[in-house]
């Protein structure tokens, strides 16, 4: 469990504290915009109308003992980028800030942003993988750059085994788990030969995975 303070209730932070506190974690909200936070009182562990871009407003809230603090504000960068900034004047550990643009995300990783994240353009991206190949049953992004992706074994593979294959040496990227009619084996041995229907979850850099992804088409 985790103590996570969410700063801005639009989509992002709604959306945020609905799953956060869903997964068990204790969280705060908070909004200049009392409204905005009304359904969200029942997930939440404490809710509090302020503006955060006040030093007054954010050392209340005492951002130093959360183990996460996420500004999510939509409307306004210049509050984001200040926001961002007095949590790490304040000791908060880890702050996670919200950007549209990469010179918003350089911006903010200047002034405190332990992590950006862009949540149009990361949907938008899995979406577009996912649905603009015939070939992908599911692609999700991670950190570092590196990606899962869900999708049949490629051609020549079927009827071989791991090993045989020598995916990880040749391809760059492991094999996670195999999908068999909805079910998941995890970490499959090497000696797993493979089925034409079967659903393989790879993990590997996001450029290795762009390079099967360019030899299924």
């Amino acid at each position: 469990m985790k103590s996570v303070l969410i700063i801005g209730t639009g989509r992002l932070g709604h959306h945020l504290c609905l799953n956060m506190s869903h997964m068990g974690n204790e969280v705060m909200i908070v909004d200049k915009n009392e409204e905005s936070m009304q359904d969200l009182l029942p997930c939440a562990l404490m809710a509090k109308v302020g503006d955060c871009t006040k030093l007054e407003v954010l050392k209340s809230l005492g951002v130093g003992n959360f183990d996460i603090c996420f500004v999510c504000i939509s409307n306004s960068f210049q509050d984001s980028l200040e926001i961002t900034s007095l949590l790490k004047e304040l000791g908060a550990s880890y702050v996670v800030s919200k950007a549209n643009r990469d010179i918003q995300a350089k911006f903010l990783l200047r002034n405190g942003a332990d992590e950006v994240i862009y949540p149009e353009r990361d949907v938008a991206e899995r979406i577009a993988i996912k649905y603009g190949s015939n070939k992908v049953f599911d692609y999700i992004e991670m950190t570092e750059g590196y990606s899962i992706l869900e999708i049949p074994p490629m051609h020549g593979w079927a009827g071989k085994s791991i090993g045989q294959l020598a995916i990880r040496s040749r391809y760059h990227v492991s094999i996670l788990g195999i999908k068999v009619n909805g079910h998941l084996q995890f970490l499959p041995r090497p000696d797993r030969v493979l089925a034409a229907e079967d659903h393989l979850m790879i993990v590997g850099l996001k450029k290795d995975i762009d390079r099967i992804l360019a030899n299924m088409e």
